[in-house]
């Protein structure tokens, strides 16, 4: 099949790759532009992984007040550049991990940043729970470890489905952007402020 140029400015404009990356999976799709979408997201988030080890010595800092200015985020964002820092998509970024963290009531950035005490009380409190419901010896061990695993997902930043698109965890919706900006991003450091009565 052949690929025109309106193809190629079509899935550019779809996926904001380049001239010769949108030809090549256009090429390998048979012309077929969906298709063409998500070879070039695959490789991108292939590309992602590999820049994780990269050093990130720059980046923002931004604020998300929610309405009523009753929570309010800090969040420290870093990548390799002051330019990617402030293009457009870093910033878009860096507002929606801030919204989805006073959404979230998240508590660390990563399963790393939990210690081992909090860990330890919330195996114990969830076997705890299981035995209390009769649950045989067998199971317990299984209902702990799915617990567990919903532990991070409601505590960890990174584990979180993203508020606006559930069917991305933040550590997808990053590794996008890393995809699309070609540097490595990584969460610094956020604080998390709430009036409550």
């Amino acid at each position: 099949m052949e690929i025109t140029a309106g193809m190629v400015k079509e899935l550019r404009a779809k996926s904001g790759a380049g001239i010769m990356e949108c030809k090549q999976a256009l090429t390998e799709a048979n012309g077929d532009t969906e298709e063409a979408v998500v070879i070039l997201r695959k490789k991108g988030l292939a590309r992602a992984g590999k820049k994780s080890d990269r050093e990130t010595g720059d980046g923002a800092i931004g604020a998300y007040i929610h309405p009523g200015s009753k929570i309010g985020v800090m969040v420290q964002l870093c990548c390799e550049t002051d330019f990617v820092a402030n293009t457009p998509d870093f910033q878009e970024l860096l507002k929606d991990i801030g919204m989805h963290i006073a959404a979230s009531k998240t508590r660390f950035i990563h399963r790393d940043e939990v210690s081992e005490d909090d860990l330890s009380r919330e195996r114990e409190i969830f076997a705890h729970q299981a035995r209390e419901s009769g649950k045989p010896d067998n199971i317990i061990e299984k209902i702990v470890s799915g617990k567990m695993e919903k532990f991070y997902e409601e505590n960890c930043l990174l584990d979180q489905p993203f508020i606006k698109n559930p069917d991305l965890t933040v550590q997808e919706l990053i590794k996008q952007k890393i995809a699309v900006l070609g540097e490595n991003i990584v969460v610094g450091k956020f604080a998390r402020f709430e009036i409550s009565k």
